[in-house]
C-alpha cells in the first residue's frame, strides 16, 4: 500500500524506492515476444485489446502490437491508436510532415538525407526529443511499420525505469549526477541562416511536475553532445552505456514487421543497419507526443 506522498524517484526515499523497485521487477517480461498483444485493427481497439496493452504499458512502459493492417499506408493507424490512450498533443518536429506524424523511410536527397533516422545506418540508443526544450518534452512515442527492411533494421528497448533502478543500485550518486539541470548539453545546430536551435541543456533524470513520473533524457551519441565535467557523471554515464550494450535480461531486440507498432512512454531504443531492395523499402510512422500514456501515471499503477 503506498501513501499520498509516495515518491520512489528521490533520493531521500529509500523506503519508497525499495517498495516500488520490488513491485516493478516483479514479474518483469523476460523476452520481447512477451511485450506483443495481437489485435484486429489499431483504429478500432476492442476493450480487451486496449487493456491488454494498458497493462504492459503500466508494467514496462511499451508495449507492441501485431495487428492485420500490414502494408497499408494510413497514417490514422498511429494517430487513431494514439488517441486511444490519451496521446494528442504532437510534437510537429523540424522534419515531420505536415500533420505532425513523421514518415520514416531513407531519403537519397534532399535535406532529410543528412539526418541518420532518414539513412539506412544504424541509430544509437536514445530517447526521443533529448534536444527539445523542457517546455517541448517528449513522454509518449509511437512507431506503425508499413513496410519493413529486406533485412536489418531490428530495435534493442529498455525501460528508462530499469535504467534507473540498475543506476541506482550501482551508486547513488550517479542518479544524483544525472539528475543535475546542466548534466547534458546538445550544442546550437547552425544552418546557412544562424542558429537554428540554441544550446539545449538538462537533466538525463527529471520528473513530471505534476504527476512525479519519471522522464529519461539521453543519447548514446558523441557528437554534437557536451557531458557536464564532473567525475560522478562521467561514471555515471560510462555505467549506462555499458549497461546498454550488455546482455541485460532487461533489454529487448527485435524487429517491427509489417502492420506492427510500438507505443511507449518515450522509452530507450536504438536500430540496427539495414537493407532495402527492390521489393522491400523499409517504411514507418513515427508520432511523438506531449502526453504520456493515459493510465500509466504513478498514482495510477501504484494508488494510495
Amino acid at each position: 500500500m503506498t501513501h499520498p506522498g509516495f515518491n520512489p524517484f528521490s533520493l531521500d526515499s529509500d523506503a519508497d524506492y525499495l517498495q516500488w523497485r520490488a513491485r516493478k521487477l516483479e514479474d518483469y517480461p523476460a523476452r520481447m515476444e512477451d511485450l506483443v498483444v495481437h489485435i484486429d485493427d489499431p483504429r478500432q481497439l476492442t476493450q480487451a485489446e486496449h487493456d491488454a496493452i494498458l497493462a504492459l504499458c503500466r508494467k514496462t512502459n511499451m508495449a507492441i502490437y501485431a495487428s492485420q493492417v500490414g502494408n497499408v499506408a494510413d497514417k490514422e493507424i498511429a494517430r487513431q491508436c494514439g488517441i486511444k490512450f490519451g496521446l494528442k498533443r504532437l510534437d510537429h518536429n523540424m522534419l515531420a510532415d505536415d500533420d505532425g506524424i513523421t514518415s520514416l523511410a531513407v531519403h537519397a536527397s534532399g535535406e532529410h538525407q543528412h539526418y541518420i533516422p532518414y539513412t539506412d545506418r544504424p541509430i544509437k540508443w536514445h530517447t526521443d526529443g533529448y534536444y527539445n526544450p523542457p517546455e517541448r518534452q517528449i513522454w509518449g512515442m509511437q512507431l506503425h511499420c508499413v513496410c519493413s527492411a529486406a533485412t536489418g533494421g531490428e530495435n534493442g528497448l529498455m525501460d528508462p525505469e530499469i535504467a534507473y533502478i540498475q543506476l541506482r543500485d550501482a551508486n547513488p550518486d550517479y542518479i544524483r549526477a544525472l539528475m543535475e539541470a546542466d548534466a547534458m548539453v546538445i550544442p546550437a545546430r547552425m544552418d546557412e541562416d544562424g542558429v537554428a536551435r540554441p544550446d539545449e541543456g538538462g537533466p538525463v533524470f527529471s520528473l513530471h511536475p505534476v504527476s512525479g513520473d519519471l522522464h529519461m533524457r539521453y543519447t548514446a551519441r558523441t557528437r554534437s553532445i557536451r557531458w557536464k565535467k564532473d567525475p560522478v557523471l562521467e561514471a555515471a554515464v560510462a555505467f549506462l552505456e555499458q549497461l546498454l550494450n550488455s546482455d541485460s535480461p532487461y533489454i529487448f531486440h527485435g524487429r517491427l514487421e509489417p502492420g506492427m507498432g510500438l507505443i511507449c512512454n518515450n522509452v530507450l531504443h536504438d536500430r540496427s543497419a539495414f537493407s532495402d531492395d527492390g521489393e522491400c523499402h523499409r517504411l514507418l510512422y513515427r508520432a511523438r507526443y506531449y502526453d504520456r500514456i493515459e493510465g500509466t501515471e504513478l498514482a495510477a499503477v501504484y494508488p494510495g
